[in-house]
């Protein structure tokens, strides 16, 4: 029996920017009615061909995503379709077999009757469309090498929505289009790297930190709607030199060429987008956090990071702690505890994040397992579980609210029989607890709580020496800040390669399935079929 055909519902459920408009049509003198169905893109209004290849083109295109980050921008739910001809919506129902208005210019109209027609420039569209439509963008003809590629580990290491400023006249866009047409060097702004921070509500302190000590950047750009946090982070000392933007205006810090490399803090949810549009700029790009929950568009991020040949380094910060380095060279390097039976990691963060932090944070799975599942992966030299089974629990009431838990613990076993276990706490701490074991077939080493007294507590009422997140991973933000700098001067690629971060955010996305579903999830056959997603959090 042939395949089943796939009906216009089928597309629509699969592909989220597309939605199914009915018709009611009258033939005949007798006025008969009679229902049409047409697929057509729910952003841009128009409809569509019933084929794969014409919807992700689509998807793809610059109109389509100029058209559903104005809808976002000015809060309306459909643009006004301006007709490419007096009879464009005479003909439905649509010939499907027949060029339909794909190879027409579209335009959305602004909510205000006073504003003009905003053409569409080259972008991205939504996670669920498959990776292989990101590829209709023209190639350059000059590319740099890869910068997500697999390749050995460094030595210094282990292996909000922006929206677009008004579209400006032809004779403004000169400076973006001279950014993009090719990998510039980095560039250099009195001598120092320059840069621009897009967000500053997410921030990590530590990262921060080493904004404001390091000698060999400077920071012309701060792009953040709410001002008074920018005053609350930085000192009028320190913003100087530095020139304060609302997101809307993103682009003029995106188009300025002695802006080298962009940091980037917006929630995951929302910083692929622009992590894109840095790319594609010609930055190199620093995603402070996550770039997607998904895989698929977390991959098309290292794959525009290569067709630009800029750097797209991720924030996973352990890898740079001077102590888990340490570790991972007796463990993987000198073979010092022989065959690794047994890795066990403790994670209590402290002082506990923001429910506004939580909530777009992507829940403890992603906000902090996922950090202790990476180095673990790291030092067993393998990339992911055979299976892996998750058990959790919110104590606190508002983690319940929101529907996550403040407690898991994570057991995975790996091909090479070796058992993992991560305990993560992330809410409701009274102290930062950051321990690690590795057991193998000749000893064990271990990564202790580090305090500069050096004295150990055990049920004492008040904390000798309440040290912080922050202040525990000072050292390896710094180091991650610096390998970012030199990733922008072409020093080295970055440690992180985008199959790392790919399977670790699928083995996150397998354990929480595993905490939700309440059973073992198996990923033996993952790399054939990787459709774990991550689960949305109400």
């Amino acid at each position: 029996m042939g395949r089943k055909k796939k009906t216009l519902h089928d597309y629509a459920a699969e592909f989220s920017e597309l939605a199914v408009k009915r018709h009611l049509l009258e033939r005949g003198a007798a006025g008969e009615a009679a229902v049409v169905e047409t697929l057509y893109c729910t952003s841009c209004q128009l409809p569509m061909r019933v084929r794969r290849d014409r919807i992700l083109e689509h998807l793809s295109s610059g109109r389509h995503y100029r058209n559903r980050r104005l809808l976002r921008q000015h809060g309306l739910r459909a643009p006004l379709l301006l007709s490419a001809g007096p009879d464009v919506g005479a003909g439905l129902p649509l010939q499907l077999d027949t060029p339909s208005l794909l190879s027409q210019p579209s335009f959305v109209l602004a909510a205000s009757a006073g504003s003009g027609m905003v053409p569409s420039p080259p972008s991205y569209h939504k996670p669920l469309v498959p990776l292989h439509a990101v590829s209709v963008a023209v190639p350059r003809e000059d590319p740099a090498p890869s910068t997500s590629a697999s390749h050995p580990s460094a030595p210094t290491a282990f292996p909000t929505r922006i929206a677009p400023a008004p579209s400006k006249p032809a004779g403004q866009q000169g400076l973006a289009a001279e950014a993009r047409d090719g990998p510039a060097p980095a560039a250099r702004h009195g001598g120092h790297i320059g840069l621009a921070l897009f967000g500053v509500g997410l921030l990590n302190k530590a990262l921060f930190q080493s904004l404001l000590e390091e000698n060999g950047c400077c920071l012309l750009y701060v792009v953040e709607d709410q001002l008074e946090e920018v005053e609350q982070a930085f000192g009028a000392e320190f913003l100087a030199g530095t020139r304060v933007l609302r997101q809307q205006d993103a682009d003029v810090a995106l188009n300025d060429q002695r802006v080298s490399g962009a940091i980037i803090c917006s929630p995951p949810e929302e910083a692929s987008e622009l992590v894109i549009d840095a790319l594609r700029a010609g930055k190199g790009v620093f995603c402070e956090r996550l770039p997607s929950f998904d895989r698929q568009t977390a991959e098309a991020c290292f794959d525009e990071a290569d067709r630009c040949g800029r750097p797209l380094v991720c924030g996973f910060y352990k890898r740079f702690d001077p102590a888990l380095q340490f570790l991972y060279k007796k463990v993987r390097g000198s073979q010092a505890l022989g065959r690794i039976h047994r890795i066990s990691t403790i994670s209590s963060m402290y002082p506990a994040a923001s429910l506004s932090f939580l909530k777009t944070s992507g829940g403890i799975f992603y906000n902090a397992a996922v950090h202790d599942i990476d180095i673990a992966s790291l030092l067993l030299g393998e990339s992911a579980p055979d299976t892996i089974f998750s058990l959790g629990h919110a104590f606190c009431a508002d983690m319940a609210y929101l529907k996550d838990a403040d407690t898991v613990a994570v057991s995975m076993k790996f091909p090479s029989g070796a058992i993992v276990t991560v305990d993560v706490r992330q809410h409701c701490t009274t102290s930062c607890d950051q321990r690690l074991e590795v057991h193998g077939s000749q000893g064990t080493l271990r990564v202790d709580n580090q305090n500069p007294l050096g004295i150990t507590e055990h049920g004492t009422a008040v904390s000798i020496y309440p040290q912080t997140q922050a202040d525990r991973y000072r050292d390896a933000h710094r180091e991650l800040f610096r390998h970012f700098l030199r990733t922008l001067k072409g020093k080295e690629p970055p440690v992180i390669t985008k199959e790392q971060f790919l399977w670790t955010i699928q083995v996150a996305a397998a354990a929480e399935q595993s905490w939700r579903n309440g059973s073992a999830v198996d990923l033996r056959n993952a790399a054939a079929d990787p459709s774990v997603i991550k689960t949305e959090i109400m």
